[in-house]
């Protein structure tokens, strides 16, 4: 193997799955150390897994390869296709929280085909809460705090067009001790009554947020304007976190 010129050993360690590049090959002698540790190897790897970016852009590819890997929808159940499963930290005011088939009475159908509930909330403010655990999830200590990787949040919210509602977003990044390191709070949205129940998209990029994260609080939630018993108040569905490669 060491004979071997630099460009095909690279061709041959591209073949061996990543994780025991970095865990078992890196560790072989200072050579494989350095091509596992070089740009080169993983650009490879990326290409051969249809992982596109561009040159510029990347300035730790092997960190770029896994967080492409690893890419996914870190909220579970954010459709409601499991009741409130994995939802924590639930007011249940006015009737509490419900989930309906789309479009559901007066609404229109969601943007995505692949999306068929929504959680529904009454007359008094509902809230519900996820707290998701980076580590668990494979994002290690080390990554969070030098790469430090941008969070995504997006939410999907909607009134139904005889009743108006409120909507507001809360996402949180904690610290090991669940002290909070950065915040984004959405304003309280106001959704008239007569509305054209129309979905709505609401985003937002965390970057450059700091070591030490460790959790991501994710809460939303809202109630109807006209206190009618029953579910009238804002609907919810497919919310997400990502880390973004």
């Amino acid at each position: 193997m060491e004979s071997l010129p630099e460009a095909v050993l690279i061709r041959i360690l591209a073949s061996i799955p990543a994780v025991e590049l970095v865990l078992v090959c890196r560790l072989v002698c200072c050579q494989w150390k350095n091509l596992v540790d070089g740009a080169e190897l993983w650009i490879l790897k990326c290409q051969q897994e249809g992982l596109t970016r561009a040159e510029a852009d990347a300035e730790n590819w092997q960190n770029f390869y896994f967080l492409s890997k690893k890419r996914k929808n870190l909220i579970k159940n954010p459709c409601g296709e499991e009741d409130l499963e994995h939802w924590g930290e639930v007011d249940n005011g006015g009737d509490g929280w419900k989930v309906e088939e789309l479009p559901g009475d007066f609404g229109k159908e969601f943007p995505s085909e692949e999306v068929h509930k929504y959680f529904v909330t009454s007359y008094e403010w509902c809230r519900k809460a996820q707290v998701i655990d980076l580590r668990a999830e494979g994002y290690w200590e080390e990554l969070m705090d030098t790469t430090q990787p941008k969070i995504m949040v997006r939410d999907w919210y909607a009134g139904r067009r005889d009743a108006g509602c409120l909507y507001e977003l809360c996402v949180k990044l904690l610290s090991e001790n669940e002290d909070v390191l950065a915040e984004y709070k959405s304003e309280t949205v106001t959704i008239p009554e007569d509305n054209d129940a129309s979905w709505t998209e609401i985003s937002h990029t965390f970057s450059s947020y700091g070591p030490g994260v460790r959790f991501v609080r994710f809460e939303h939630g809202g109630q109807d304007t006209l206190f009618w018993k029953g579910w009238y108040g804002v609907r919810v569905t497919n919310s997400s976190v990502t880390v973004e490669p």
